[in-house]
């Protein structure tokens, strides 16, 4: 099968499933609306088409036959680069999906999606193989016949171990130079990682950074796709969020770890960014824990 045979958009799997598959060909100018992540690991292949990529805290330039790997709970976002039109594939793999593996299969197949640097640059070779996989992986899902599911499984796993194997081989190829505007806000960006805690104004992070407040206004949302405020409660609700999976501390006390001055704000900005309110994202996660 061809890549024009099919359909403009295919899904197979749910939320908790270990494999689930996307596949979209998008007309015109498009970006991803919401904030990105998830527990399980994801593999963007993109078809045709070019893409900008955040990524943690660096906006990647992705062209067709590049691979973008995204680790767990790896904020990410696909924006317009300006050019129309693309077509792209998306695996998503949960945890569970490695657990039947050994303990060096799993190392193996985990590894691509740890490294410093998420895209990566396939040869010729590596891509038309890999297109050969997914078009046989997306050619089945489309048809449906009996058994298809098994197949979707096989050729995920074949793409994985082709991606491993070549990652191995050669490492991460290397990636252009980040613009000078990029690399400035890539530094906000790290700077509001690590200390999502304290205060951080856009205001003050400008005289930081020496830009002024309203370039680093627009400049944070056309390199990263976020808006700086949507940013920084994105980054403390995702700390929320493993602080109510993984600790005993009360709601209240979790969000001001996470870094809210204002827990009705909290609660407000928790319920809009993950669907639920915090004691029931910890009911649902951590029963065993007292909210």
């Amino acid at each position: 099968m061809i890549l024009r045979q099919i359909p403009d958009q295919l899904r197979f799997g749910e939320e908790e499933d270990p494999l689930r598959l996307e596949f979209d060909r998008r007309i015109g100018h498009f970006s991803m609306m919401q904030h990105h992540y998830h527990v399980g690991y994801e593999l963007y292949y993109l078809f045709s088409g070019e893409r900008h990529y955040f990524v943690q805290d660096r906006t990647y330039r992705v062209r067709a036959g590049d691979l973008v790997l995204i680790d767990s709970n790896v904020v990410h976002k696909s924006i317009d680069s300006g050019v129309p039109d693309h077509e792209r594939a998306v695996l998503y793999f949960s945890p569970c999906y490695f657990e039947s593996l050994s303990s060096g299969e799993q190392e193996l197949l985990r590894h691509p999606f740890t490294q410093d640097k998420p895209l990566v640059i396939l040869n010729l070779q590596e891509r038309l193989r890999t297109e050969e996989l997914l078009l046989s992986l997306l050619g089945e899902l489309h048809e449906r016949p009996p058994g298809y599911g098994l197949h979707l499984r096989h050729m995920a796993g074949e793409l994985l171990l082709l991606v491993a194997r070549a990652s191995r081989r050669r490492g991460i190829a290397l990636l252009p130079e980040p613009s000078p505007v990029q690399r400035k806000i890539s530094e906000i960006v790290r700077h509001i990682n690590r200390h999502y805690d304290e205060p951080l104004e856009l205001s003050e992070l400008a005289a930081r950074f020496y830009i002024s407040r309203s370039h680093l206004s627009r400049t944070f949302k056309d390199v990263t796709g976020f808006g700086f405020a949507e940013y920084v409660n994105l980054t403390r609700v995702k700390e929320a969020q493993r602080l109510l999976r993984d600790s005993s501390h009360s709601v209240t006390v979790v969000s001001e770890l996470a870094g809210f001055d204002n827990f009705s704000h909290f609660g407000k900005m928790f319920k809009r960014l993950s669907g639920l309110s915090p004691r029931d994202y910890r009911k649902l996660h951590r029963s065993d824990h007292p909210s």
